[in-house]
Formats: C-alpha cells, sequence, structure tokens
C-alpha cells in the first residue's frame, strides 16, 4: 500500500482494528523508511498530546496510557529481554517496537502475544509503501 505522511492516521486506524484493544506492531524497515513517523501518526490516532521522538538510546518510551514505543537498533533483541521488557509487551495497549526481527516475532508467537508485522519502504520521494501481515 502506497501512502503519503498525511494518509498515515487512516492507515494507524485500520491496523488498531486488526489488533482490537491491543497488542505488538513490529516496525520494520531501513534508516530513514519512516518507522517512528507511522509511530506518531499513531500517536495522533490516539489523541496523545505529548512528543513523539524514537526511543533509540532509552529503548523505551510510554505516551499516555496504552502507547508504547520501542527501538531496538542500538541494543538488540537480546538486551532487551535480558531487561525483562518482553513483560512490558503483555500490558494492555498498543506496543510499537522498531527493528524488531524474526526472532522478536517467534518470541510473540510462542508467548501468544497479539501482533502484527508493518515493512516499510520508500517507494517516491512523497510517499513510503507498507506491507502488513500477522506475522
Amino acid at each position: 500500500m502506497r501512502l503519503r505522511e498525511e494518509e498515515l492516521e487512516g492507515f494507524c486506524a485500520d491496523l488498531r482494528a486488526r489488533l482490537g484493544k491491543g497488542g505488538v506492531i513490529v516496525l520494520q524497515g531501513d534508516l530513514a523508511s519512516g518507522k517512528t513517523t507511522l509511530v506518531k501518526a499513531f500517536a495522533r490516532g490516539l489523541h496523545v498530546k505529548d512528543t513523539v521522538t524514537s526511543p533509540t538510546f532509552s529503548l523505551q518510551q510510554c505516551y499516555g496510557e496504552g502507547l508504547y514505543h520501542y527501538d531496538l537498533y542500538n541494543h538488540g533483541l537480546g538486551h532487551f529481554l535480558s531487561l525483562g521488557m518482553l513483560e512490558e509487551l503483555e500490558k494492555p495497549g498498543y506496543h510499537l517496537v522498531e527493528w524488531g526481527d524474526e526472532a522478536l516475532l517467534g518470541i510473540l508467537d510462542q508467548a501468544g502475544l497479539a501482533h502484527l508485522r508493518v515493512r516499510i519502504e520508500k517507494c517516491a520521494s512523497d510517499a513510503r509503501c507498507y506491507e502488513v501481515s500477522d506475522a
């Protein structure tokens, strides 16, 4: 699906509808593909007033009640798991994880946590292409 940034809120509403009351969304894509931009649109759709920034160095950001944002780029999945962060994903709400990989998706399957995978690619100067799967 090819979307411009101003179309993301509708796309995020569709993701929320697919997950129901909550779950994990694993965001995959190259550097600057638009992962954090998607999280910002997701937050706007939930009427989050906080400024959304990438948690690249902090690993996790919490926005209001029910929106959690993770970034595994610097620390990796092993560090995430060693800190007990898998339990964070069990909290009610939406958990958006940047740089999640196949290993994380396997863990989510084994844990029985509802999740989606969103692959993002640059496909035009003013648009990104999104592929959603139930992982």
